[in-house]
């Protein structure tokens, strides 16, 4: 072929791909479902490995774990399992947003228990509702997030010294809030009790299994039919059914297996039962619903990628890096502040120096080890709900595995290596992308 013919093959070309834009777009998109296994395998091997690692481990974990103790796969070391997964995960859900911006939150532990300690307050020392408790402690956590995101945004202070100063001065404050005189408020509210051991009845996880993979099938089939009025590609029907099925079968176990009645034998003379999807559970796929549709189906959330992958080319998008930056702050200390109020139904109330230790370093790691990247720009909020489950296992197998005056150093030890794994996983993917 001529160079003149060369050309105008090109220009041909470019003039059917300016009248016909989605012609692109539809080869980009597998429209077989051999064709997006195949493009997902492609994308395995390029380092796109999102959330593989961690349902990997957790599978290698349950396995391990299971053969090593007998009780470990019944059904009531399972609801431990997810209860204890509760409040690290909706801690990590906030700082997934901080994650993809490249930042970090150092406060979100103490923020979110001098929270709890501020909502115990209005409930037992004031007489407040439930609900009242809860909105006052989610006040509390997003007014902390506003000052830290406009310290770090507007007056350019690194947000790890920003929230390292928080992570100290909060722990004054939640001594403040709880009255030096006493080491903590107990929680009698049986509904800030319930976050943490509140359970379903049996029905109610069903219909709430049923009527959420309507709506996955029902919202993948509007936007599938908005895609095509605009002459959009969209995926294979085949993919949404294999999807609609896997979520059904999961969900399928997850709710027979929450069911099965864990209570022992006079419990059941007595008439008293203890089965049930836990409350947190609920709660935690009510928040990746509305997150992950804010994350990606909303402007915010191209803005906050946007500002995550490059904050230069973000501004000069004309994007408001400073009120996005500010915003992933205020979103982490609210979710921060949910996850201190379920941990104070678990341990019945909140004291002095509950939200420092590991709280915080657990958060972020069940966040990396989900497959969300420490240096931004990558990552779902579905990754911490993985990460959370990861950790939990970890925990709850090492616990009863581990024996003796030195369990909790092999345990700490361990877990240590597990974000270390998790961060080089991170790290080789980005260098295979590269």
């Amino acid at each position: 072929m001529s160079g003149t013919e060369t050309t105008a093959t090109r220009d041909v070309v470019a003039e059917h791909e300016a009248a016909n834009p989605a012609a692109n777009v539809t080869a980009l998109i597998p429209q077989t479902l051999g064709g997006s296994f195949r493009g997902y395998l492609r994308n395995l091997r390029g380092g796109e490995t999102g959330s593989v690692p961690a349902v990997v481990g957790a599978l290698i974990l349950m396995v391990i774990f299971g053969v090593a103790q007998g009780n470990f796969l019944s059904s009531s070391n399972l609801v431990a399992i997810v209860q204890q997964s509760a409040p690290t995960t909706i801690m990590a859900m906030g700082l997934v947003f901080v994650l993809l911006l490249g930042e970090i939150d150092l406060s979100a532990g103490v923020v979110g228990s001098t929270a709890a300690a501020f909502g115990a307050v209005l409930s037992v020392k004031h007489g407040m509702p439930w609900y009242v408790a809860i909105l006052g402690s989610a006040a509390f956590g997003g007014v902390v997030g506003l000052v830290l995101g406009w310290l770090r945004a507007k007056l350019g202070i690194p947000s790890f010294v920003v929230t390292l100063s928080a992570f100290i001065a909060f722990q004054g404050v939640q001594i403040l809030v709880i009255n030096s005189k006493s080491n903590g408020i107990q929680v009698s509210d049986q509904t800030l009790h319930d976050l943490y051991f509140g359970r379903l009845s049996p029905a109610a996880g069903w219909i709430v299994l049923v009527v959420g993979v309507l709506l996955y099938v029902l919202v993948k089939l509007v936007q599938s039919a908005a895609r095509k009025r605009r002459e959009l590609a969209v995926e294979p029907v085949a993919v949404l059914g294999l999807r609609a099925l896997a979520i059904a079968v999961f969900g399928g176990v997850f709710v027979y297996l929450m069911n099965i009645d864990q209570s022992v034998a006079w419990q059941q003379r007595e008439g008293i039962h203890q089965r049930g999807v836990p409350w947190s559970s609920v709660i935690i796929l009510g928040l990746l619903v509305v997150l992950a549709f804010v994350l990606t189906k909303t402007r915010y959330g191209r803005h906050v990628f946007a500002v995550g992958g490059s904050e230069e080319a973000a501004r000069r998008a004309g994007i408001r890096v400073l009120a996005i930056r500010t915003s992933v702050f205020v979103l982490c200390s609210g979710l921060a502040a949910l996850s201190g109020l379920i941990l104070a139904g678990q341990l019945g109330g909140v004291s002095t120096g509950d939200g420092t230790g590991n709280t915080l370093l657990l958060a972020v790691a069940a966040a990396v080890i989900g497959g969300t990247s420490l240096m931004g720009g990558r990552g779902r909020i579905v990754d911490a709900i993985l990460g959370g489950v990861v950790l939990a296992i970890l925990q709850n197998g090492i616990s009863d595995l581990l024996q003796g005056n030195n369990a909790s150093a092999y345990e700490l030890i361990i877990e240590g290596s597990v974000l270390l794994l998790a961060a080089a996983v991170d790290s080789m993917s980005r260098r295979a992308r590269r």
